[in-house]
């Protein structure tokens, strides 16, 4: 019986988020984006008295709208807090507890082996796809996943080009002059650089500086509010690329000077210019150390906390950078990272002990992810080394 009230709870609980995610946020949407267009209308001098009158009608009905939606999730709630479960403790007390409180219940005593393997199994998964509750002491960590996640595909993409075009520009046609040598030694400097450096760069070049320019430039009539003036996934990503940027260079400069002179000279006399050659001798030759070079990136990257504090990441995001809103994603938003999850939930949470093992946890996916980009990088390289001896790579 009680299962079965617990069914209804949870479908009355997917119900309830599927209004908030499908109308109420799209509403609220649409009410921005209309005050938004007013706003700039008004600021561009075109806001006329006809106008102005129809932004207020479209408003109206929008906020009817929201008000009828509202009206309904207060019934569902209602609803919820309605049903309640009366328990006996060994005194002989008896407490109401309401079943809108109750996530989920079993009966471990009566379990055998298989029926307790199958809910570890079940609580894994929720480990792994719920969203944090209590102030993150308990739930899942799928919002810190999912931003991890992007925040490492975003940087990737950004780092992985600009760190082999300066790789191959210092290797293969820049002279050997004092600039070079700066240049190489400016590189290996800034591998050195404590991380925390880069986010306080980060949160003055491209937060205050580039972002508030955009924001004077294409979103004036969201300010003072900040749009892309203010910390967010875009800026994380990029600090993150410029810090990992020294260990794609060095890598592919590495996998470049292992490749024999003979290899280049053989293609060369062939006819082939020295782009072509480039392209497709030289930079298929060096994949396998610029596949570790990025893998290693990554795994630096999935890992940093310090700098992600100050340009992006957040205790608890409202809402995911990807959704149904256009532009779809969202890298003006915050977001959250399983690292910096962890010192939330190991340091700054009022109950420290009773999320102990919540800390535990995340740490374990954390290290998990990373050795596997490890070993990711360990087998790529090694199966690209292969692929490419017979030209003459060791």
């Amino acid at each position: 019986m009680l299962r079965i009230e617990l069914s209804q709870i949870e479908m009355t609980r997917d119900q309830i988020d599927a209004i908030i995610e499908r109308r109420l946020k799209g509403l609220n949407h649409q009410l921005e984006a209309l005050r938004l267009k007013q706003r700039r209308d008004k600021l561009n001098g075109v806001l006329t008295d006809e106008l102005s009158e129809r932004y207020q009608q479209q408003n109206a009905i929008i906020r009817q709208q929201l008000s009828q939606t509202e009206v309904e999730l207060d019934e569902l709630r209602a609803e919820l807090a309605s049903k309640v479960l009366v328990v006996e403790d060994m005194r002989g007390e008896r407490f109401e507890i309401g079943l809108n409180r109750v996530l989920d219940f079993w009966y471990p005593n009566q379990m055998n082996y298989p029926d307790k393997l199958s809910h570890w199994g079940g609580q894994v998964w929720k480990f792994l796809s719920d969203e944090p509750r209590e102030s993150n002491s308990e739930g899942g960590v799928f919002p810190a996943i999912f931003g991890t996640v992007l925040l490492v595909i975003i940087m990737s993409v950004m780092v992985m080009p600009l760190g082999v075009l300066v790789a191959v520009y210092l290797h293969e046609y820049a002279e050997n002059n004092i600039l070079t040598r700066m240049i190489r030694v400016g590189v290996i400097n800034l591998a050195g650089v404590p991380s925390i450096v880069y986010g306080v760069f980060g949160l003055g070049f491209f937060v205050y500086t580039i972002g508030g320019s955009i924001d004077s430039l294409f979103y004036a009539e969201r300010l003072p509010a900040p749009t892309f003036g203010t910390p967010g996934l875009l800026w994380s990503s990029l600090t993150l690329a410029i810090l990992t940027l020294p260990v794609v260079i060095v890598a592919t400069e590495e996998g470049l000077n292992r490749i024999p002179l003979s290899a280049r000279h053989g293609s060369l006399a062939l006819g082939a210019t020295q782009s072509e050659t480039l392209w497709r001798i030289v930079l298929p030759m060096a994949s396998p150390a610029i596949i570790t070079g990025l893998i290693l990136a990554v795994a630096r990257a999935a890992g940093e906390v310090a700098p992600l504090m100050l340009v992006g990441v957040v205790k608890l995001a409202s809402s995911l950078p990807v959704d149904s809103q256009f532009p779809f994603l969202h890298l003006e938003r915050k977001f959250m990272h399983l690292g910096f999850h962890i010192y939330d939930v190991g340091f700054q949470t009022s109950n420290i002990e009773a999320a102990r093992p919540l800390v535990y946890a995340t740490s374990f996916l954390l290290v998990t992810v990373v050795v596997g980009l490890n070993l990711t990088a360990i087998a790529i390289r090694n199966n690209l080394r292969e692929k490419y001896r017979t030209l003459g790579q060791d």
